[in-house]
């Protein structure tokens, strides 16, 4: 290490034990106050010129140095103001007046950083807790709308588990000469579909008192409702709303045909509510191996910033997913908007003849 290096390092050791303590605003403010007094009796005595208030202005360069760590901005305002003027009126300033302002500068900057990366911090945090709560608005509305379509398909469910279990105590009471062990099995079927039913009854009750609901006693919806649904969206909309079906028309699982029935309702719901007025086509397509739904408009389509991840959409995507289908959602080939989703269908097996 050369010797300018080791002053350097005392210079800097002593500079980080004056800012270090509490009074070094006031002790820079006295020392370079001292030494502007000085260099201004020094430099103009026998000029002529005013030394008093040169004296002042060179004072009013360094002292408000002790005022800065509670007042910076007025500290930081007189000591500029006072270099302008000893400029503007005898075209110079003290050493120590341009030290007192190169530490203002210094200061006002700091503290300008900090409050930078306060703000950047505070907006961070901020953004942080936006984004916590909207996942757990969203979390608790996809709860909601999971336990809606349990309840639902617990309907359809119950249905088919109900006739196995009658199915079975017909067969053993009306089977002529059937075996014993045929007779337990089937006996065995019937308590196994009750024991599921009562079960599944459990299960959602569970689910009614997570979500507030009440036991609902009328039959659930599936397409032969979808005339009185477009039916009634036309009424309330004022607008032309028509069912367009393609292909054979034929008999459907009751839980697709449920699903195909609320993504639909839905989707009339989203065209009332953001395009009011609105034509709008329901089709239908019926595939050997698929059921193919499109809802479409002819409103203004999705606003830019609208993300198209809302409560409704989201439902009708989880819908859809619980039968393996896919939905998507976005803007029409022309105008407007559209929803597409594609039930998978199942196909019946062969019976088997023995």
């Amino acid at each position: 290490m050369t010797q300018a290096d080791r002053v350097v390092d005392r210079v800097a050791a002593v500079g980080r034990r004056i800012t270090g303590t509490p009074e070094w605003p006031v002790l820079a403010a006295v020392a370079l106050g001292t030494a502007a007094a000085s260099e201004t009796v020094i430099r103009l005595q026998g000029t002529g010129a005013n030394l008093s208030i040169a004296l002042l202005l060179g004072l009013a360069t360094t002292a408000p140095l002790a005022a800065a760590r509670e007042h910076l901005a007025v500290a930081a305002t007189v000591v500029v103001s006072a270099t302008v003027l000893s400029l503007i009126a005898f075209q110079r300033a003290t050493v120590a007046g341009l030290v007192a302002l190169g530490a203002v500068v210094c200061l006002v900057g700091a503290a300008a950083a900090t409050r930078r990366r306060r703000q950047l911090k505070r907006a961070a945090a901020l953004e942080v807790s936006s984004r916590v709560v909207a996942d757990t608005l969203l979390e608790h509305a996809l709860r909601g709308e999971r336990a809606r379509i349990a309840r639902e398909l617990h309907d359809v469910v119950a249905h088919h588990i109900s006739m196995i279990a009658v199915q079975a105590e017909t067969a053993r009471l009306t089977t002529a000469g059937l075996p014993p062990e045929g007779a337990d099995r089937l006996v065995a079927i019937g308590d196994t579909a009750r024991a599921a039913l009562t079960e599944m009854r459990r299960l959602l009750g569970v689910l009614r008192e997570d979500a507030g609901g009440e036991p609902t006693r009328k039959p659930q919806p599936g397409l032969q409702q979808l005339v009185e649904l477009v039916d009634e969206a036309r009424d309330s909309a004022g607008a032309s709303t028509r069912l367009i079906v393609h292909g054979t028309v034929g008999p459907l699982d009751p839980g697709l045909e449920l699903i195909a029935y609320r993504i639909v309702q839905e989707a009339l719901t989203n065209v009332r509510r953001h395009a009011p007025g609105a034509a709008v086509d329901v089709e239908l397509e019926y595939r050997a191996d698929e059921l193919r739904l499109r809802v479409r408009d002819n409103g203004p389509g999705p606003a830019p910033e609208q993300s198209g991840d809302g409560h409704g959409l989201l439902g009708m995507r989880e819908r859809a997913a619980t039968v393996g289908g896919r939905l998507t959602t976005g803007p029409a080939p022309v105008n407007g908007f559209q929803v597409e989703a594609t039930l998978p269908r199942p196909v019946a097996e062969p019976a088997v003849t023995g």
